[in-house]
Formats: structure tokens, sequence, C-alpha cells
């Protein structure tokens, strides 16, 4: 789904196609580039750090610098989906310190049960998605946290349950309000 943007000095001139470092104008061309080069850097270890901001922006910048020269910064432009607006960048950094002091200390984690854990979680990844710090990679750096915290929280990641259409549809209903089905997807991931 293709995001709505201010003029955006990241894109091609005249497309809506991000500058990359594979200098690839071709959408469908760079979509399936760009899912090649996360799924190689998946596989690789992930940076270490304490679960906050800075540790976010690393990951982010891991699995996307192969792409994007900007990969694990800030955006710096207002973008959307569907007519709905994600956090304006001028107010990212305060909403990511703020969600990320929220979530706590990523020890903490450990001592809650499943139940607690998806409640806890799946609220943090509703808000993280509503301030989509990124201009492209928020989701599937949200799911790679999301199965970092439950390893260092002593449970399983069941990738199986990542149905896109479910995942897409869990994230929509958050960005509205409704966290039930965020909650239920990770309570079934982790299960």
């Amino acid at each position: 789904m293709a995001y709505t943007a201010e003029a955006d000095p990241l894109c091609y001139p005249g497309t809506a196609v991000l500058r990359n470092l594979l200098d690839i104008d071709d959408p469908d061309l760079l979509d399936e580039a760009e899912l090649a080069l996360f799924l190689t850097r998946a596989d690789e270890p992930f940076p270490t750090g304490a679960f906050d901001v800075r540790h976010y922006l690393s990951l982010h910048r891991h699995l996307f610098q192969d792409v994007y020269a900007w990969a694990g910064e800030i955006r710096a432009i207002r973008i959307g989906k569907d007519g709905n607006w994600f956090c304006y960048p001028e107010y990212i950094a305060s909403e990511l310190e703020r969600i990320f002091t929220e979530l706590g200390s990523a020890d903490a984690l450990r001592h809650m049960t499943a139940a607690e854990f998806a409640g806890h979680v799946g609220h943090f990844l509703a808000e993280l998605n509503a301030v989509h710090p990124f201009r492209e990679g928020n989701g599937r750096t949200q799911l790679t946290f999301l199965a970092m915290l439950a390893e260092h929280a002593g449970f399983t990641f069941d990738e199986e349950m990542l149905d896109q259409d479910r995942v897409m549809h869990a994230m929509i209903e958050s960005f509205s309000g409704d966290e039930t089905l965020l909650i239920s997807l990770v309570q079934d991931i982790i299960a």
C-alpha cells in the first residue's frame, strides 16, 4: 500500500519511488530488491542494545542499510495511509522517548505472563505504529523488534502466525483505537 506524503526530497523527481543505494527507479523492482536485502540482513545477528530508542533506530539501520542511505534515521516529512496521518516529524523524537519509557525495562518483561506481555507489548506496538518513525520499513522493523522482545522475555516467536492480512488489519484497528486484535496477535505469536 503506497504512502501519502508531502513533496518528498527522498523520492526520485516526479515519482513516489524512494531514492536508494541501488539506484532502482522502478517501484516493483525496488520492492523485490528491498525484500531480498531485508531478508538477508534479518538472517544476521541483530544489533544489541537496551531495547530503547537508540536500539530501535540501530535495528532499522541494520535491516535497511543496503537499500537506503537514511536507514535508521527519523523521517523528516509527513506521511500517511488511507487518509490517516502518522505522527508529524516534529514530534517523532519526543513520542519515541515517551513510548519507549512506557515500555520500560526489557528485563521487566521477563516477569510477565504471556497475557501481560501481549497486552503491554501490543499497546507499545500500537503506539509505535502510530508514530511510524521511518520513511519506509516501519512494519518489518516493528515485527523484528517484537521478536527480539519476545525472545528476551523468554517467549517463543511463532513466525507462522504472521499472516500479512491479519497483521495489517490488527495495525489498522489499533490505529483507530482498538488494540484487541493486535494484542490477540501478539498472544498467538508468543504462545
